[in-house]
């Protein structure tokens, strides 16, 4: 297919037909459909008529090769054109192998695994006939209280463009056209969709260009710079214009200044909520802003059906608009093959030997152990296989493990504590729950309390429930709930050896449970072969060696708290400061519990001889950062080096620490290894107050440590 064929096509379109292009629908509008007609809840008022359903651009939601054949199959008999659907579906960490939940994933440090995820994810989608993911979603993040921190990678945007650009790399391949077990990625939430007051989802966002440009910005242009066919529009505002309508945002920024001609989409229904936001009247108004804006899907609302045709009529909208829209989609299309194939990879008998084999399932299960963080250890952990456990907590069999993004992960697959720890020990183990997730009863205290009083050693498995975190799932109390809590109360007054095992979505409070157990191990949401990886954990067949990439609050009220903030005039702990007229707070340290990069092993790391190859670098020049690392303890391990840098004076104030390398390197006991780092005068680049993206000369300072809070430092001046 030739670029004269699309332009050719587009010549060959009705208005109508252009418009219907630009319009996403959920599976039930479609005949082909299992589920056709089932048209429930907002879906009944959209009087979506037959005619626009046939000339439709793209689907939301299907799946399976036959459903997704099927839906294809009768829309090209139906359709005048014979143009193809797009099939589109939130493939966010795993689609029927589920892995951890992406800021578990941020945890393992480990960009080849996360890079490896979404190739599976991507094959096991499109041998079902999907065709693009909407994924991955590079939001920075600094508030817990928010959801959908469970699918950022964390606080950080060079760590955060570091995992955009494998994820997008891992789904889209190569070749999107001849390698059909691949998915077109779509980037999300553009912009600063992370940053929503008070962590209340679809929330205000309200921050200078400088910030957007400097911390927000960078993951969405490493997804973008890694080929990313799609972005996706965010529902917030930005400079108090909603994004999905912001033609600085959209137009000059991304299309313009970026230089991205790939496919924009709304988020679901975003584009008529530019009248609640109040920046439309009507949803005519709301059409004529997100068009003008580079806007070229809208999901699932009809402004541009209902609408836009009008607008071009009446000289509101010019019809070059819509066909730069429309030729975009086309472009995708042709992209992935469509036209010459369009069912692409769907394919029924090749879908039941991919999804859930075993090669996928033990990536699962190596990522998984990977992401786990361990955050406390007095000498409890690793556990025993002959001592006596006591297995207790609502996640000791429960198997809401998979996180809220599952997409068609299924439960029942779940690998659990209880079947994990069997399987590793070869013999049954008794469990009791002691509480549910978020009530209790006393006669279920009481069977736990019997339980671990006759065991050597307490496991207990605590968390969330999905439910609890992901989209509209923000909370103001990040707490375990009040039940748990006083189950590790009661346990731990038993007097044995305590671990807690972490299942959630989010940086937690976490007292009440670090304070009182002997040790604490963050799994998060795991994913399908969480139980498995966890009893590797638990048993040291696997030495922990994730690291956190979001900071876990000491208080809510600290919240944003996170690594890279800024002095302040009147920093607490300076020399001459005095007691109380320094920022800080009466009741609360101004620490994070855990730092970020904190993050624990069953070994112990000496960083060493840490030293900069010259004391000055001029532009053109490199400076050589190196650091020995030695395994100090008895058993193998995995240590993540992090290199951070601090520009002492700026033009604008700049962060303490901004980390800017990290190498993750295996030691056996006993072993060195010499880690080097290379750093240019380009990674000491910021934005000025005229939004210039310079360097100033003057004083760095090189951090090496094995996270943010613990480091040695050197330093040399930029010429």
């Amino acid at each position: 297919m030739t670029d004269q064929f699309l332009h050719d096509l587009l010549g060959r379109m009705t208005t109508d037909e252009k418009v219907a292009q630009l319009m996403q629908l959920a599976t039930p509008f479609f005949k082909g459909a299992s589920n056709s007609g089932e048209i429930t809840g907002p879906m009944v008022n959209m009087n979506v008529t037959d005619e626009t359903v046939e000339n439709t651009g793209s689907v939301l939601g299907a799946w399976g090769a036959k459903e997704i054949k099927a839906i294809q199959e009768r829309h090209l008999q139906e359709n005048r054109l014979g143009i193809p659907l797009l099939m589109m579906a939130d493939v966010i960490h795993g689609y029927r192998t589920i892995f951890p939940v992406p800021l578990a994933i941020g945890s393992s440090w480990d960009l080849e695994l996360a890079e490896k995820s979404a190739q599976i994810a991507a094959k096991e989608a499109a041998v079902s006939g999907i065709h693009v993911t909407f994924a991955p979603m590079v939001d920075l993040v600094r508030d817990p209280r928010w959801g959908r921190v469970m699918e950022s990678t964390g606080e950080d945007p060079y760590l955060n463009g570091a995992f955009a650009r494998v994820q997008v790399e891992g789904f889209q391949g190569d070749d999107l056209k001849n390698n059909t077990d691949t998915l077109a990625s779509c980037v999300k939430h553009f912009a600063a969709y992370g940053a929503a007051e008070g962590g209340r989802d679809y929330n205000t966002v309200n921050m200078s260009e400088r910030d957007l440009r400097e911390y927000y910005l960078p993951a969405y242009k490493a997804a973008l710079e890694a080929g990313s066919e799609m972005v996706m529009t965010a529902f917030n505002t930005v400079d108090g214009i909603p994004a999905t309508g912001n033609k600085t945002l959209m137009r000059d920024l991304l299309r313009e200044e970026w230089g991205f001609d790939g496919v924009l989409i709304s988020d679901w229904g975003a584009v008529k909520e530019l009248i609640p936001h109040g920046v439309a009247a009507n949803e005519k108004e709301a059409a004529e802003k997100a068009i003008k804006a580079g806007l070229d899907i809208e999901m699932m609302t009809t402004t541009y059906a209902s609408h836009l045709k009008e607008l071009i009529e009446e000289e509101k909208v010019d019809a070059s608009l819509l066909d730069e829209a429309v030729l975009r989609v086309l472009e995708l299309k042709q992209k992935l093959g469509l036209f010459e194939n369009p069912y692409r990879g769907a394919d029924e008998e090749r879908e039941k030997e991919v999804i859930r084999c075993d090669e996928h399932r033990q990536t699962a299960q190596d990522l998984a152990a990977k992401s786990a963080v361990l955050l406390k250890n007095d000498n409890v952990l690793p556990l025993k296989k002959e001592q006596k456990i006591a297995l207790i907590g609502p996640f000791a069999e429960g198997n809401d493990i998979l996180g809220p993004w599952s997409f068609l992960g299924s439960t029942d697959d779940a690998i659990t504590v209880k079947a994990g720890i069997e399987q590793k020990l070869n013999k049954e183990v008794i469990a009791a729950k002691g509480s549910d997730i978020e009530t209790g009863e006393d006669d279920d205290l009481q069977k736990a309390i019997k339980l671990a009083g006759e065991a050597e050693v307490v496991v207990l498995a605590l968390g969330e429930a999905s439910e609890m975190s992901g989209e509209a799932g923000s909370r103001t109390n990040i707490q375990l709930p009040a039940p748990q809590l006083k189950l590790v109360e009661e346990i731990v007054k038993i007097g044995k050896p305590t671990v807690a095992v972490l299942f959630n979505g989010r940086p937690l409070d976490l007292h009440g449970v670090i304070d009182k157990t002997d040790a604490v191990l963050e799994a998060w949401f795991p994913g399908t072969e969480g139980g498995a990886a966890i009893a590797d954990l638990l048993y040291g067949e696997v030495n922990p060696s994730g690291k956190l990439t979001m900071s876990f609050p000491d208080n809510v009220g600290q919240v944003p708290v996170y690594y890279n903030h800024f002095n302040t005039g009147r920093p607490k702990g300076a020399p001459d400061a005095q007691i109380r007229y320094v920022s800080q707070y009466l009741d609360s340290p101004n620490a994070p519990m855990f730092p970020f990069g904190y993050g624990l092993s069953y070994t112990t790391y000496a960083y060493d001889q840490f030293s900069l190859s010259r004391e000055t670098l001029k532009k053109g020049e490199t400076l050589t950062a190196q650091v020995n690392v030695s395994n100090t303890g008895k058993v193998a391990g995995e240590e993540i080096v992090q290199l951070y840098i601090q520009d002492k004076v700026g033009e604008i104030v700049r962060p303490l620490k901004e980390l800017k390398g990290f190498e993750k390197i295996h030691l056996e006991p006993g072993e060195t290894k010499t880690v080097q780092f290379t750093i240019t005068e380009e990674q000491l680049r910021y934005h000025h107050a005229d939004l210039s993206y310079t360097s100033d000369p003057g004083e760095f300072v090189v951090f090496v440590g094995p996270n943010s809070a613990e480091v040695e430092a050197q330093s040399f001046e930029l010429e």
